[in-house]
C-alpha cells in the first residue's frame, strides 16, 4: 500500500508540473499558478447488534488551481483528471480570472518564505497497516466492540451501533514559484454507541470511541464496547437542577468543543473581517494565567500535523496564548498582509485550491492536576460531558449551550443531569477558568484537557 501510494504521489506531482505548464501556456508568463492535488482512499464499516449495516469504501483523486494575474485570482477544481478534464479545468480557471475584481492584497507567499522540501520534517503521519484494514476486518473489529458493551451490563438492552474508519492518503503542492513536495498520511477510528433502558421508558444512549494516525496505538476494541458501556449506565436516572450559579468542569470532549470557539476567533481572516471578540487584543490578558495555547504542526503522529504549509511555508509551532495573553493571531499569506504582518505558516488549502488560514494540532496544554482531582477539589457545581445546539456569538463572546453531564456534591459525582443550559460570555470563561487537568488525549487536532470554570449560570427546570 505505502508503495502504491508514493508512486501515486509521484504521478500527481508530475500531473501538477503539467497543470502549471498549461496554465502559463495559457495565461501568459506572468500569471502565478498554483497546483494542489490529492489522493485517498476510505473505508467505513458499521455493525448493529452484530450485524453487517453498512459497508462503504470510496477511492478519490482530485486537483485544485489557483491562479493569480496582478492582483486578480480564480480557483477551480476537478476530479476528472483526463486530457480533456484537465484542458477544460486549466481554461476555466484562465476564463475566471479575466473576470475577477482586483484585490490590493491578492498574491502568493513571499518566495523567500517558501520552505526547503529536501529539508521538511518526518512527522510519521502515514501507517501501512491501516489502509491494509478490509471490509472483513473492519466489521470484525466493531463487532467486537459493540459485543463486549452489550455483554458488559445486563442493563444495556439496544446499540446504535459500532463503526470502524479508516482513511490513507496524500497531497502534492506544485507552485510555480518553484516549491514542489507531497507527503501522505492516514487515520483511523472506532467508535461504540451503547443504549440503556431508563425510567420511564427513556432510553440513554452513551458513547466511546478512539482514534490514531497508527492502527497499533487504537485501544482495543473490547476496551472501547466496555467503556462505552460505563458512559451509558452512569447517564441513567438523570434529572434536571435548579438555576443557580456554580463551578463548572469541562470533561476532555466538552472542553474540545469550547478551545474550538477560541480557535475561530483568532484565525487573521476573522480579526480583518472584525468578526472575533479578540479583534485588538493581541498582547493583552484574555485567559487565565493556566491557559498556555499552542498551534503545533510538528508534533509526530498528531492528526494535524504536516511538514509545511498549503502555500508551502515551513510548519512552525506558534503559541498563541501564552499563561493567559494572547501571542499572535494565526494568518496566511493573504490575512498577514491585510494585518501588515509576516504568515504564521497557518495556511490551508481546500478542494478548490483557495487559501486560507486554519489550526493544525490546537492544543491546550495540560495541567498538573488528574481529571479526578478537580472534581473532587470541586464542593459543588456541573461536570459537563456534552454539550448541545450551538449558541455562540464570535463578535460578542456571548455563549449558552445545551448540557448534560453530572452534578457534583462534596467533591463526588452524585447523579447524572440532562436537560440544562450553561452561559456565560467566552471572554470571562477563559479568564476565569482555575483549574487545568493532565488529561490531554490527541485523538483529535484540536485537543484539551479537563477544565473547570469558577462560575457559570446553570440554567435547569426549575
Amino acid at each position: 500500500m505505502s508503495s502504491d501510494l508514493d508512486r501515486d504521489l509521484a504521478e500527481l506531482l508530475d500531473l501538477g508540473d503539467r497543470v502549471l505548464r498549461m496554465a502559463r501556456e495559457r495565461g501568459g508568463k506572468d500569471l502565478v499558478a498554483e497546483c494542489v492535488l490529492r489522493t485517498g482512499a476510505e473505508l467505513s464499516a458499521k455493525v448493529r447488534k452484530g450485524e453487517p449495516e453498512l459497508v462503504e469504501e470510496a477511492g478519490t483523486r482530485s486537483a485544485g488551481l489557483r491562479v493569480i494575474q496582478g492582483k486578480r485570482v480564480a480557483s477551480t477544481s476537478t476530479s476528472d483528471l483526463t486530457d480533456h478534464g484537465l484542458e477544460r479545468f486549466v481554461a476555466d480557471a484562465i476564463d475566471l480570472v479575466a473576470l475577477s475584481q482586483e484585490d490590493p492584497f491578492a498574491g502568493p507567499a513571499d518566495p523567500k518564505l517558501l520552505c526547503d522540501p529536501s529539508r521538511a520534517p518526518d512527522l510519521e503521519l502515514y501507517d501501512p497497516a491501516g489502509g491494509a484494514v478490509d471490509a472483513s476486518r473492519a466489521i470484525a473489529m466493531a463487532r467486537e466492540g459493540e459485543a463486549a458493551a452489550l455483554a458488559f451490563d445486563p442493563r444495556i438492552t439496544n446499540s446504535e451501533g459500532a463503526t470502524f474508519g479508516r482513511t490513507a492518503g496524500g497531497a502534492a503542492v506544485v507552485l510555480s514559484s518553484g516549491f514542489r513536495a507531497a507527503y501522505k498520511g492516514s487515520y483511523q477510528s472506532l467508535s461504540v454507541v451503547p443504549v440503556a433502558a431508563d425510567e420511564g421508558g427513556k432510553n440513554r444512549r452513551g458513547h466511546h470511541w478512539t482514534a490514531r494516525r497508527f492502527l497499533a496505538e487504537l485501544d482495543p476494541p473490547a476496551e472501547v464496547g466496555r467503556e462505552a458501556a460505563r458512559r451509558t449506565l452512569r447517564k441513567l436516572g438523570a434529572r434536571t437542577v435548579a438555576t443557580c450559579e456554580v463551578p463548572v468542569v469541562f470533561d476532555p470532549d466538552a472542553a474540545r468543543s469550547i478551545l474550538g470557539l477560541l480557535a475561530g476567533c483568532v484565525m487573521g481572516s476573522s480579526i480583518w473581517r472584525k468578526s472575533s471578540y479578540l479583534v485588538g487584543r493581541e498582547g493583552t490578558r484574555i485567559a487565565s494565567p493556566l491557559v498556555t495555547v499552542v498551534d503545533d504542526p510538528l508534533m509526530p503522529r498528531a492528526p494535524g500535523s504536516r511538514p509545511f504549509d498549503g502555500e508551502g511555508l515551513a510548519s512552525r509551532r506558534n503559541v498563541v496564548v501564552e499563561q493567559g495573553t494572547l501571542r499572535t493571531y494565526l494568518c496566511d499569506s493573504y490575512s498577514a498582509r491585510k494585518l501588515g504582518r509576516e504568515s504564521t505558516a497557518s495556511a490551508s488549502r481546500g478542494g478548490g485550491a483557495g487559501v486560507g488560514p486554519s489550526t493544525t494540532n490546537f492544543v491546550l496544554q495540560p495541567g498538573p492536576d488528574s481529571s479526578a482531582a478537580i472534581v473532587k477539589g470541586t464542593a459543588r457545581g456541573l461536570y459537563v460531558t456534552e454539550m448541545m445546539g450551538f449558541g455562540f456569538n464570535a463578535v460578542t463572546g456571548d455563549f449558552s449551550r445545551g448540557a448534560a453531564g453530572f452534578w457534583i456534591e462534596g467533591g463526588e459525582l452524585a447523579y447524572a443531569v440532562s436537560e440544562v443550559t450553561i452561559s456565560l460570555n467566552v471572554d470571562q470563561l477563559w479568564q476565569t477558568i482555575d483549574a487545568v487537568g493532565s488529561d490531554l488525549d490527541l485523538r483529535t487536532s484540536t485537543a484539551s484537557p479537563t477544565i473547570r470554570v469558577a462560575r457559570m449560570t446553570v440554567a435547569g427546570g426549575a
